[in-house]
């Protein structure tokens, strides 16, 4: 790498003002690696019987404190090895030592997950297949929002929809955002305006885990689980270090921290506040548009969560998150006195938002939860001189009842959902006055049944279905059926699942393009639901290695049936982007393989990769959905240097060729993308003090977009047409100003502007 991609850190200085801490009369320590003999940073150690528990720091050394005297039971989980049980004594006064070897399970692990059935099962015992990515996963490669760290999932593609504000949205086997459910502790709290504009601001430093979901998950959660869902997991304030600090800056100007600190109000009540600020003021502009390659960002988000021990171990948790974002992208000397004005372009979006969500298990015998969740969502943008300014707010409220009966697992819950949304496009119009503002209220009450059978020690059973009532289209029925088979020993598990999949659709809130001002946004009649059939087939397999390795496999074709689905119309006009409902049918089918490996050495990888066909069939024509590759590639390796103490991580992604707009015939870019990789790099030294030290560097290739077009953004030169001509039907002409018949257009965007940079960065944790 030449010296224009050189690491160029400014420093970072970090004070942390640490507050006394007291040792309680009597504790248990010791130090938590595994059988090759490395540590084990951030497992959990708990005594159930006393509910306390703690986690290793960065060196796997732990101190569980508030032990009393007696004969207790250690448990010891992480995502990746088996959970690990001893017993020891205390006398009430002296600390007493116990150091702890975890044995790894490699690909097939056996973690609980709850985004599948919706309540707490072992992974492997699932009948439906749930992907389990851990805060560890994503440390190998440090990003700044959730947004980014998803890359690197086999089959999700965080997609930017916008070369100039950077929105994006997650795509899940080829589906567009809006067919990913997001959920925040199985809440669905990322959903219309904040599918755009809310997911950057989560902060990592408060994630647990991730767990994904592919395919239709509508039978439990409802419109937007149509593609899958992801379900971030936030850590239980029990469990978490006082104070933990995460930041990092690059070469190109980010910086980025995260803080989490936990408190105890008292015996039974814990609290974890966390803080996410991100950024970034440096404009570069690489590829010489005269546009901003990266938008400019100023983010602040706060968490906050609270768990209250009750009697019989009856759950009650809530949490609250704050997020400010002022972000820009535009002309190099866009200023905000350009803002809403057609001299200088420049794409303006404020986003204030607020969520409130948590669990309560009733005080009855039976197992009753209700589940509740509220935001509101402020949305002030501006693409040039078009502005969207829209509010929403959202409450839900969710009552599960679960009951074991025999071999049958029952799960049944009733829904409501409330919907309030208004902006300033012709959405919330009066249909027969424009000039009259008509906000929409849609609710959605509805219920749903899961029978989980148990047929034996190898075979399951699972039977759902779910009824909704939208307020405005009325009946919608979800069912669905999962098997699964297994061997004894579970190293080979097999999962079939069929089921239905829905979606409401509002495109201002979830298609940036139909905001950018660029194109005429035109409905082609009313859009109804979208309805969908999936069919999964998953096969699971681990194989213990005679040198005392593990390597896992794990395969699975899907396909899914669309019918109405809302399509947005590139094609017939350049100058429009037509919307509405497919006069035909579309699909999504293909095939993925994930492959875990961990050798005795201490190497670990992970790798997949997914095949897939998407396409919509319309009057005969069968045509590739926009913005779609056939060909996704991951990967991560890593290997600790056990006497330096020193990991290095080795992250990637290969994407295959997508369809992409072209604004006329004589178009200079190309129909279709080239192949295109992102790889990265990082070595991290952790301490025994609780610090660890990382860098890297990102996109290691230089790639970029740019690279082989004429340009990226039709027209920069002009991004109000203030120079493009037109015919009688509105179409452009060609004039020896504007060669190709043009018009300013940013929507030509399959990958992100940024190159190469260095970073560097610190991790903390203080117990």
């Amino acid at each position: 790498m030449n010296t224009k991609y050189a690491v160029l850190i400014a420093a970072l200085f970090i004070l942390l003002s640490l507050v006394g801490y007291g040792q309680t009369t009597s504790s248990i320590k010791g130090s938590i690696t595994d059988k090759n003999g490395e540590v084990v940073s951030w497992a959990t150690i708990s005594i159930p019987a006393l509910n306390i528990g703690t986690t290793t720091d960065s060196a796997g050394t732990y101190v569980l404190t508030g032990v009393p005297a007696g004969n207790w039971e250690l448990e010891v989980k992480y995502v990746g090895y088996q959970p690990h049980y001893t017993r020891i004594r205390t006398n009430g006064t002296a600390p007493a030592t116990k150091d702890i070897i975890l044995m790894g399970e490699g690909a097939s692990l056996d973690e609980v997950v709850v985004s599948g059935t919706m309540k707490e099962v072992s992974k492997l015992d699932s009948p439906v297949p749930v992907e389990v990515y851990t805060a560890k996963f994503f440390k190998a490669n440090p990003a700044p929002s959730v947004f980014d760290a998803l890359q690197n999932i086999n089959g999700v593609r965080p997609q930017l929809n916008c070369n100039i504000c950077n929105t994006g949205d997650i795509h899940i086997n080829g589906l567009e955002g809006p067919y990913t459910m997001v959920l925040i502790d199985g809440m669905p709290i990322v959903s219309g305006l904040s599918t755009v504009y809310g997911l950057s601001g989560i902060p990592q430093s408060l994630i647990d885990r991730v767990e994904v979901v592919k395919g239709p998950a509508s039978t439990l959660y409802g419109s937007e689980a149509v593609g899958g869902l992801i379900n971030i997991i936030t850590k239980n304030p029990k469990t978490t270090p006082l104070l933990s600090v995460d930041a990092f800056g690059t070469s190109w100007g980010e910086i980025n921290a995260d803080l989490a600190g936990k408190f105890n109000v008292s015996d039974k009540i814990q609290s974890l506040l966390g803080a996410n600020y991100f950024n970034y003021q440096n404009p570069i502009d690489n590829n010489n548009d005269h546009f901003t390659d990266v938008t400019l960002q100023h983010r602040i988000s706060v968490f906050n969560k609270w768990n209250f021990e009750r009697k019989d171990n009856r759950v009650f948790s809530f949490a609250a998150r704050y997020i400010y974002e002022d972000r820009w992208g535009g002309e190099m000397n866009w200023g905000p006195q350009y803002r809403g004005g057609d001299e200088v372009y420049g794409e303006s979006i404020y986003t204030s938002r607020w969520e409130l969500f948590g669990t309560y298990q009733l005080p009855v015998k039976e197992h009753i939860l209700f589940m509740f969740s509220a935001n509101g969502h402020d949305q002030n943008s501006v693409y040039g001189n078009t502005p969207f300014l829209a509010d929403q707010y959202i409450g839900f409220g969710q009552l599960t009842w679960t009951k074991l009966m025999g071999s049958h697992d029952l799960l049944a819950g009733l829904t409501y959902r409330y919907t309030y949304y208004d902006d300033n496009t012709p959405v919330t119009a009066d249909a027969n006055d424009l000039s009259i503002n008509n906000p929409t209220h849609t609710r959605l009450p509805g219920l749903f049944l899961q029978d989980e059978i148990t047929l034996n020690a190898t075979n399951k059973l699972l039977l759902g279905a779910r009824y909704d009532y939208n307020s405005i289209h009325g009946s919608i029925f979800t069912p669905r059926i999962n098997y699964k088979w297994n061997t004894s020993d579970k190293n080979n598990v097999l999962r079939v699942s069929f089921g239905n999949g829905y979606r409401v659709a509002n495109v201002f809130t979830e298609d940036h393009s139909a905001l950018t001002g660029a194109r005429e946004v035109v409905f082609e009649g009313d859009l109804s639901p979208e309805t969908s059939w999936n069919g999964n087939l998953n096969f699971v397999k681990k194989i213990p290695l005679s040198s005392g390795g593990i390597i896992g496999f794990d395969v699975t074709a899907f396909y899914t049936y669309f019918n109405n689905k809302i399509i947005a119309d590139y094609d017939t006009d350049a100058q429009k982007i037509l919307y509405g409902n497919l006069d035909g049918h579309a699909v999504s089918q293909g095939i993925s393989l994930n492959i875990d490996l961990a050798l005795m050495n201490g190497l670990k990888l992970n790798a997949g990769a997914t095949a897939m066909d998407v396409y919509s069939v319309e009057e005969g024509q069968r045509i590739q959905q926009l913005f779609t590759e056939k060909f996704t590639g991951v990967w991560s390796a890593n290997y600790t240097f056990k006497r330096l103490g020193i990991t290095l991580d080795y992250t990637g992604n290969l994407y295959g060729p997508m369809r992409l707009p072209l604004l006329s015939d004589e178009d200079p870019r190309r129909d279709r993308s080239p192949w295109w990789s992102i790889q990265n790099i990082q070595v991290s030294k952790a301490f025994g003090n609780g610090v660890e030290i990382y860098g890297g560097v990102k996109n290691l290739l230089n790639w970029t977009p740019n690279k082989g077009i004429p340009f990226l953004i039709a027209r920069p030169n002009d991004p109000f047409d203030k120079h493009v001509e037109f015919d009688g039907n509105g179409q452009v002409i060609a004039t020896p100003d504007n060669p190709y018949g043009l018009t300013f257009d940013p929507s030509y965007v399959y990958g992100p502007n940024q190159g190469a940079r260095g970073f560097l960065g610190v991790r903390y944790s203080f117990y």
